[in-house]
Order: structure tokens, then sequence, then C-alpha cells
């Protein structure tokens, strides 16, 4: 008999019922939407978070730069020996350390033996700035020209569109003519690759560097930045007269590279006149449910640093990315909750009515002895088809919805400003690192919108719901009805 009713209910009452279908289609379909681009702006965090962090780093020890004392000059300086012939080139490269304050490379192991921690790396990070000029004029004399007046830092410190890659300020006056570049080096403890700078990159080109070349002059160079200075496996350049062979090429496993070339440490501590130091100790936790309390035990035991988790540099996301991701989290959720609230009110609504034109039918069976409870358990199995349909609607909305989004995949720019302790995120500190790069470049992402069972799941629970609804509101109406209203409706 269910059957019988519910395909004549349906056929008498096409428009009625696809009304509430399409009314709990839509409502379902905006569920869907908003959590598969909710999904898709978390994956696409954790990206910015994975490039600029370390993959599977958990947390970052840093110190914090210390005040500059009064009087000290805070631009580099680059120094050119005398030279008695007119148009003659030189060129100085500055570098300098960045991500706060060095730590003891001691700090490493230290570290890495407090409980909770399971694996502990250091890196220093360099800034290098190179100025190439020529005197155009007479004899020259020795010459002394401030990084931060001959706009030596424009483009900041190198990066995964790679400094190297724009178009090199140029200084003139006073008789010379100076080109002035900068990019980003990175050493990193060539025995532990998985944690630090190098592991948010794959080698596409050549290969990493050996545990055995923890002091050789050799050199792994992002691909954008050896697209730039057209560099290739076998190629070689010097940082301040340290001759360095390109052994691979670094592809970033998503996003853009905040570090330009990376080298062993201990090379790394030589050309920054840092030995034994480190910038950034990257961290692994031994579980991840247990970050916030290895970070309070870091922090208690070893004075001084400052620790950094993911989740510190994720609320400091900003660009379009963090803007869309705020409006799919909070106005997307609300506008979900009144959306699915009117189509669970309209269905209840429009069930009750079909009811209320039924009084003739529902009251005759009764007369012939059909109980309340069965008179409502057909309205109720009733609006539940009616609900599902919705769903089934609903379901292929959303996924024609998300697959649009991911289709068109719309760019979002991120930038990761400065945390609580350092002056940059990760690296802390006013010279940079990790963090603070990312404040100077921004990284463009492409949203996708996955959509998982869980979701396909949540608007299956959505159809039901509104169909239980829409039927507990018509079932209501219908026991109360009595057989006496079947003849009250003849005339």
């Amino acid at each position: 008999m269910f059957g019988i009713y519910l395909k004549r209910e349906l056929s008498r009452r096409k428009k009625a019922a696809l009304v509430i279908a399409m009314g709990l289609a839509l409502g379902i379909a905006l569920v869907i939407t908003v959590n598969s681009v909710s999904a898709g702006m978390n994956q696409a965090q954790d990206k910015v978070l994975k490039s600029l962090y370390g993959l599977g780093t958990d947390m970052t020890v840093t110190k914090a730069q210390s005040a500059p004392k009064a009087g000290s000059s805070q631009g580099p300086s680059f120094k050119f020996g005398a030279t008695s012939s007119s148009g003659s080139s030189q060129s100085s490269d500055r570098v300098n350390t960045q991500g706060g304050q060095a730590l003891a490379s001691s700090l490493v192991t230290k570290v890495g033996s407090q409980k909770g921690v399971s694996a502990a790396v250091g890196a220093l990070t360099l800034n290098v700035t190179k100025v190439d000029g020529s005197f155009t004029q007479g004899k020259a004399k020795s010459s002394t020209t401030s990084g931060s007046s001959s706009g030596s830092q424009q483009g900041g410190p190198g990066g995964g569109s790679g400094t190297g890659s724009t178009a090199a300020p140029q200084v003139q006056g006073g008789g010379a003519n100076f080109n002035v570049n900068s990019y980003s080096v990175a050493g990193i403890d060539v025995t532990n690759q998985t944690l630090g700078p190098l592991s948010t990159s794959k080698i596409t080109t050549g290969k990493t560097f050996t545990t055995a070349q923890t002091n050789a002059k050799v050199a792994v160079v992002s691909k954008s930045y050896a697209k730039t200075k057209k560099y290739k496996v076998g190629s070689t350049f010097k940082i301040s007269s340290t001759k360095f062979t390109v052994i691979g090429i670094a592809t970033p496993n998503s996003s853009e590279s905040t570090i330009d070339v990376y080298v062993p440490l201990k090379q790394a501590q030589t050309l920054g006149d840092s030995k034994n130091k480190v910038t950034t100790i990257y961290v692994k936790a031994t579980d991840s449910k247990q970050i916030s309390a290895v970070k309070t035990t870091i922090q208690k035991n070893i004075s001084g640093t400052t620790v950094t988790t993911s989740a510190d540099l994720a609320s400091t996301v900003s660009g379009s990315l963090s803007t869309a991701s705020n409006l799919a989290t909070s106005v997307g959720k609300w506008l979900s909750i009144a959306v699915l609230i009117a189509a669970f009110l309209v269905a209840a609504l429009l069930t009750s009515s079909a009811v209320s034109r039924r009084v003739r039918e529902f009251g005759t069976l009764k007369a012939l002895g059909w109980p309340s409870r069965k008179v409502t358990r057909q309205v109720v199995g009733e609006s539940m088809v009616n609900g599902l349909i919705g769903g089934g609607l609903g379901i292929a909305l959303g996924l024609a919805a998300a697959y649009t989004v991911t289709a068109i995949s719309p760019k979002l720019t991120a930038q990761l400003g400065s945390t609580g302790g350092g002056q940059g995120g990760p690296g802390g500190g006013q010279g940079g690192g990790p963090g603070q790069q990312a404040t100077q470049n921004t990284l463009e992402i492409a949203l996708n919108a996955p959509v998982s069972l869980t979701t396909i799941a949540l608007a299956v629970g959505l159809a039901v719901t509104g169909g239980l609804i829409a039927g507990a509101m018509g079932g209501w109406r219908a026991s109360r009805m009595r057989p006496a209203d079947a003849l009250r409706s003849v005339s």
C-alpha cells in the first residue's frame, strides 16, 4: 500500500514534491560547496606552511635579534680596492646571517634530547648581497657604498621568485655605476635532510648532498634561481671568493621556494663567519598531539629561545587566502545554516499543506480501520522519499559546484607575517629566515575544492533530517484527522 500511495502522491503533486526536493537540494548543495571550499582553503594553507616552515617540521627554535647598539649602522657596506684605470670593474659580496641572533650548534643536541622530541637539526640562513660596479672617471679612490642607501635590499633576500631573477637596481653617481643583487643561502645539515629548508623541495635534476659532503664546496640551487642564472648541474659560481659547484636543481613541492642556494652547514658557517652557529633549529615531535607540551618543555629548559609551532604560523597567514578562508568559515557557515533552516521550514510547511488537502483520503482510511500511527507512517515515508530525492539533487549540485571551483582553480595569494617571539616566524629575527622571507614574497596558491566521503555522508544525513522534519509536521497534522473530517469535506 505504501508504494501505491507514494506513487500516486508524487504523480498528483509533482510541483509540490519538486519544490520540497529543490529546497532541500539547494541547502545541501550549499553545505557541500562551503565544506569543500573550506577543505581546499586548509590544504592551501598547509602548502604555504610546508613550503615556508619545513616538511615534517613541528616547530622551530630561534633567538630574537638583539637591539642594535646606539650609533651602529644597519645597512651593509661594500668596500672596493683602489684602482688607477677608468672603467675598471669590481665586485663585492656582503654576507649577513638571517633569522635573528645566532644559536650555538651545541643547542641542536640539547633540543634533540628534550622529552617528546624525535629529531632536531640546525640550519644557518644567509643573505648574500652582491655589488658589481665600475668607476668611469679618472682614478678611483677607496669607496664604500651602503646597502641601505644603494637599494641593495630591493626585492628582499632570496625567495622562490629569486631576487636574482629581477633586474638588478643600479646605483650611479660620483663617477661610479653599480648593479646590486641579493639572494638567500641556506646551510643545511647534510646528514639529516628530512628536516629543514631543503625538505620542502625535491631534486629534479642532478642529485642531493651525500652524508660525506659535510664540508664540500657543492651546492643545490632552486629551480627558479637556476633558470634566472642559467645554472645547470656542473655550473660553478662564487660566494665571497669561495667557488661552489652545482650538483642538483631543487623544485619546491608546493608554491615557491624561499631559498635560492643550499650548501653544507659548515660552508655556510664559514661564509657567514658564524663558526659553530645556527640561526634556526628545526624540530620534529614524537607525537603530533604533544606539540604544545614539547614547546613548553623546550622553552622551560632552554632559556632565551623562541619556539614557534606550525599553529603559531597558521595564525599569521595573510593575503587573499586568509580573507577567503575567513569568509568560508564564518559567512559561509552561517549562510549554510540559514539556508538549511529555511529549506527545512519550507519542506515542513508544504508537507503540512499537502496533508491538509488530503483530508478526505486520510479520513476515509481511518474510517476503514487504519490507525493514526499507520497514517503517520505513510506521511513520514513519503516525506523521507522527497528528502532523499532532494539529497540526491543536492549532492549532484554540490559536486558540480566543487568541480567548477577546482576546474577554474582561482589563484589565492598568501603571506606569512611575524610571530610574537621573533621578528620573522620560524627564522625569527630582523634578517628574516623562512618566516620573514614570506613577508617579502607573495606566494600564489591554486584553490581546489575536494569533496570527502564525510561531506557526502553529511549531505545524506541532512537529507534524511529534512525528510524527518517535514514528515513529522505532516504526520502530526494527519494524526489529528478524524473520519468525520472526511464526511464534512464531501460537498
